[in-house]
């Protein structure tokens, strides 16, 4: 199973690098602001709890769809950049294998617990 939800979250960035194709805006700023929507992680130096609500977030799928729709029908194209950047950088993570997080721990995630047990 680990192995399909990887390829669907391949087959995702792959996606989302097709879309930033379609877009006005330079194709290397999608690789310089991949990392960005990591600053997600900043939440961490608060406390777990809140890590995990920051990185969600950041990380959501949904929102990251919710920016690219809006601005699309707003004709914002750096909203869709922005939008078509978390969606991609969201799958690349679950491709690592770093899923949504639980609040007690940044290792335990939806997708199983992250390193050695």
């Amino acid at each position: 199973m680990k192995n399909v939800i990887r390829l669907e979250e391949i087959l995702m960035l792959a996606l989302a690098v097709y879309l930033n194709g379609l877009l006005p805006c330079p194709g290397w700023w999608y690789w310089a602001f991949f990392l960005t929507p990591d600053i997600g992680i900043a939440g961490y130096a608060i406390n777990t709890r809140v890590g995990a609500f920051t990185y969600n977030l950041i990380h959501h799928k949904g929102l990251a769809v919710a920016l690219y729709l809006i601005g699309a029908l707003a004709t914002l194209p750096l909203l869709q950049f922005a939008g078509v950047v978390l969606f991609g950088h969201s799958s690349f993570d679950r491709v690592l294998g770093y899923g949504l997080k639980f609040g007690d721990s940044f290792q335990n995630t939806h997708l199983g617990v992250i390193g050695k047990p």
